[in-house]
């Protein structure tokens, strides 16, 4: 019985330390852009354009810092903040990243643009 619990204790405890391990990072780096979503639908308002282009920004930079990618949208996201927060030039290079980031994507912001080009010249 002692060598039994001598040879199983240290499998235990061995067993125990891989589930402390690193667990797998996600597929993408969310930050706080699914917060700032949440902001949005449910708080209307109270997340102005300014800090919602603070807070994803952040997210952007903390992606990179992580090597890791921001998740589909949110570039997309912050291109339709920057416009309505009247920076048509930024919301324009924010749409351009999340076509080079997700090309699938590529019919739906060429849609907002032109739609808003269309705008623009009303």
């Amino acid at each position: 019985m002692k060598n039994t619990l001598r040879l199983i204790a240290p499998a235990l405890a061995l067993a125990l330390l891989a589930g402390c391990a690193n667990q797998p990072r996600g597929l993408y780096y969310w930050g706080s852009y699914q917060d700032v979503l949440l902001d949005m639908y449910t708080k209307p308002g109270e997340a102005d354009n300014n800090t919602q282009i603070e807070k994803l920004t952040v997210t952007i930079e903390q992606a990179n810092n992580h090597g890791q990618q921001v998740p589909p949208g949110l570039y997309a996201h912050l291109g339709m903040i920057y416009a309505s927060a009247g920076e048509p030039g930024m919301a324009v290079e924010a749409f351009n990243q999340e076509k080079a980031l997700y090309p699938e994507s590529a019919q739906f912001i060429d849609g907002i643009l032109e739609r808003a080009k269309k705008g623009a010249t009303k």
